[in-house]
């Protein structure tokens, strides 16, 4: 059951002071399944209040007890994984085995924090004189805002209310509004593991306004946020006149290199399950695909092949491997990304078009483009869609140009067995991760983030905490004589 999404605020869960809400729709059917509360100025204000009073109370407790509650949440998460998939597969239509995955994998940033709020080590330096000491000591930033995405609605706010906690920050999270009911399940995670009051905080409405009170206060003094480059860019002029700490996650355009050396099939294996994967709308999705001219025509082959398999529908149906996109906007990109490719030689290998049957939703076939020109939008613009454009190259050094010549850096990939070709190949494309001869990058254990406009910062792994901190240089004088 879809319940209505209330505002988070100081332990408790309330209606918008002047009740606004806006509802909440199914990308598969486009009905209402419920709403979210619209919070006003005035519990925008409350919000930060309370952030204020719980960063004063988190900071003071000790790691270990730190440690504990947010190994709490992770268990309960584990605990309720049926449930907040439901929930997710009802709001972002994705299949309800993914939904799951990303529930499992929400749990394991809180259960990976856990053990690095224990593990914030400082760092002491060898003074000149004898008579001095030198150290460097981390310290909690303050009162986060982080702003999370729809594609991935209860992975990217974990990652965020995580490393928070961890670091002793309270945090004020806005999911979201297509897909609130899912941060709200880990919110009420933490609320029930007994994190203090004002410790984690949420609000839903209208991100402009929200975004602009929270990041011009000055309570505020850390930023996170996952989302579009666009967004990002208006997030760091909001931040630049408070000189606030900024990590920021944004898109992507993922190239893929397949050299000849790679079994084809296995590569286009590997590659269409992956691509497809969330509908396409995955930020390190593979969306730009080079394949050596000796291997082609079969990788495309197969590539279709597997396409043409996936089956559509409602993630909640049994055995639905692709679900709708989240909104019209994004169907009506993926449409005009198709068209443009055609209309500048592509082949359309396979989809273009919704599927049959369909009569509401935002669904669109798998898509296949073959031979699609490095002018094509789709190969300039993240197609953030179940839409997979293949060109090919025969020289290395052709393909590293091309594929690093847009503006974005988060993810990249490469198919070699050849040691001497891939080592090269990661070294050289400009990314902040590469998979060589795999696609699953994300894991909770492993820096997550991109270079150029993809961003800036690193969510997980063991550098994942250090955005949420401050180091400070101590320098003490001795007095008196050595005894």
């Amino acid at each position: 059951m879809y319940n209505d999404i209330n505002l988070f605020i100081d332990g408790s869960w309330k209606d918008a002071s002047d009740k606004a809400v806006k509802p909440v729709s199914s990308p598969v059917t486009e009905d209402k399944i419920g709403t979210i509360a619209v919070a006003s100025e005035k519990d925008i204000e409350q919000a930060l209040q309370s952030a204020e009073k719980g960063f004063n109370l988190w900071r003071c407790i000790g790691t270990w007890e730190r440690s504990e509650l947010i190994r709490a949440t992770a268990n309960i998460i584990r605990e309720r994984k049926t449930s907040i998939a439901k929930l997710m597969s009802m709001e972002t239509g994705k299949p309800l085995l993914e939904a799951e995955g990303e529930t499992a994998a929400a749990a394991d940033q809180f259960e990976w924090y856990s053990e690095e709020t224990k593990r914030i080590y400082g760092q002491l330096i060898e003074s000149r004189t004898a008579d001095s000491r030198m150290s460097v000591i981390y310290q909690p930033v303050g009162v986060v805002a982080a702003f999370s995405a729809w594609n991935f609605p209860a992975l990217l706010p974990a990652r965020k209310i995580a490393a928070s906690l961890a670091a002793g920050c309270s945090i004020i999270i806005k999911p979201a509004g297509e897909t609130p009911a899912s941060c709200a399940a880990l919110v009420k995670a933490c609320e029930d593991a007994g994190v203090p009051k004002g410790v984690v905080n949420m609000l839903t409405g209208k991100s402009n306004e929200i975004a602009k009170h929270l990041i011009g206060s000055k309570i505020v003094r850390k930023v996170s946020v996952t989302g579009s480059v666009p967004i990002g860019k208006e997030i760091l002029k909001l931040a630049a006149d408070g000189v606030k700490k900024v990590s920021m996650e944004l898109g992507g355009h993922g190239p893929v290199l397949v050299f000849d050396d790679f079994d084809p099939k296995e590569a286009a294996e590997i590659c269409a399950f992956t691509k497809f994967r969330n509908c396409g709308q995955v930020c390190i999705s593979p969306s730009r695909f080079y394949v050596h001219e000796k291997s082609y025509s079969t990788f495309c082959e197969r590539f279709v092949e597997i396409a043409k398999s996936l089956k559509l529908g409602d993630g909640l149906d049994e055995g639905v491997q692709v679900g709708p996109m989240a909104n019209s906007r994004g169907l009506k990109n993926i449409e005009n990304m198709t068209d443009d490719a055609i209309s500048k030689g592509a082949d359309l290998l396979y989809g273009g078009k919704a599927p049959s049957g369909f009569n509401k939703g935002y669904f669109f076939e798998p898509t296949v483009l073959g031979n699609v020109s490095d002018d094509a939008l789709v190969m300039n613009e993240e197609p953030f869609g179940p839409i997979a454009p293949i060109t090919s190259f025969s020289d290395y050094r052709d393909v590293i140009t091309r594929a690093n010549s847009l503006p974005f850096g988060l993810a990249g990939y490469v198919f070699s067995n050849d040691l001497s070709t891939s080592t090269r190949a990661y070294e050289d494309l400009e990314v902040g991760m590469v998979g060589v001869n795999e696609m699953l990058l994300a894991t909770a254990e492993a820096p997550f983030g991109g270079i150029k406009e993809s961003g800036m910062g690193r969510e997980g792994g063991s550098l994942g905490i250090y955005d949420y901190l401050d180091p400070k240089y101590v320098k003490i004088k001795l007095k008196g004589k050595a005894l």
